[in-house]
């Protein structure tokens, strides 16, 4: 018993006349009887009751006609999960993201995601730069957002964006009056930052900025979270250079500065393996960064 006869019967069931089943199946009227007949010996029960007038449904015939909506209905199912599999518009895609791009990029990210493809589905994973590369290369991670990615063999990597870096200060410190800043500025300053062993790339990138102003990057202080760098901060025990997405946090005691120097920027990256980087899944995962974060 196979599909077409399947489709050719349900037809029939439901005109209950041969020629304007055949009409509706774009098929002349003959073949179309002689299909039936060949369903009828392959089940042996007689599906309708024909004569000049009327076409009826045999009782077999109805018990036939509930089961094969069944399955033609589960087939067509079938056949649009496939074809959405794909094209990358249903899956488990496993997405790792840095801490600071869960208030830039996610939000918009996963809106985007459940706005046009709600079949995909979503790990979400927060692990550094260095930790998804290591994912990555074991295939435990399908993408990742990350900061200051090095190029590497079998990485590929999208630019998302080129983020502002700003100078977080305590409210009564000496330049928490000024919108701005230059690196140089900084002179002197005893720094909040991060532990390198945990987040080297924008640890790294910081560092080189400073030096490249002649600032040393005297840390008085380190912390993994940025929420407790910043409330270090408004304690007066430092400053910090932290990626301007932070200014989402508003924690009392503390401004943000602008940097006014235009290599103060922290590139924020899609990264994926080079073979996942023209899988389907990825491929909307890349859509929906590029025209979330625009």
């Amino acid at each position: 018993m196979n599909l077409r006869r399947l489709e050719l019967f349900v037809a029939v069931a439901e005109e209950l006349h041969f020629n304007r089943a055949a009409e509706r199946l774009h098929m002349a009227q003959p073949p179309l009887s002689q299909q039936i007949r060949k369903l009828e010996e392959e089940c042996k029960v007689q599906l309708f009751v024909r004569n000049s007038r009327n076409v009826q449904l045999t009782a077999d015939g109805e018990l036939l006609l509930t089961h094969a909506r069944k399955v033609l209905s589960q087939y067509a199912a079938m056949a649009s999960a496939l074809r959405q599999a794909r094209n990358g518009e249903i899956g488990r895609l496993r997405l790792g993201f840095v801490s600071s791009a869960a208030i830039s990029a996610i939000p918009p990210v996963v809106r985007y995601l459940r706005s046009e493809w709600p079949g995909i589905e979503l790990d979400l994973r927060e692990v550094t730069t260095d930790e998804q590369m290591d994912l990555i290369a074991a295939g435990n991670l399908d993408a990742g957002i990350a900061r200051e990615v090095r190029a590497g063999p079998g990485i590929s990597q999208t630019l998302l964006r080129n983020e502002p870096l700003v100078v977080a200060v305590a409210l009564d410190h000496r330049l928490a009056a000024r919108s701005s800043v230059s690196l140089g500025e900084l002179a002197g300053e005893k720094f909040i930052a991060f532990p390198r062993s945990r987040i080297s790339r924008l640890f790294d990138h910081i560092a080189a900025l400073l030096h490249s102003a002649d600032v040393e990057f005297d840390i008085a202080q380190e912390a993994v979270q940025f929420p407790t760098i910043l409330g270090l901060v408004a304690a007066k025990l430092g400053v910090a250079v932290v990626p301007d997405s932070l200014k989402a946090f508003a924690i009392p005691g503390l401004s943000y500065l602008d940097i006014e120097d235009s290599s103060a920027i922290s590139k924020v990256s899609l990264i994926c393996s080079s073979e996942m980087s023209e899988s389907p899944l990825v491929s909307k995962l890349r859509t929906a960064c590029l025209d979330a974060l625009i």
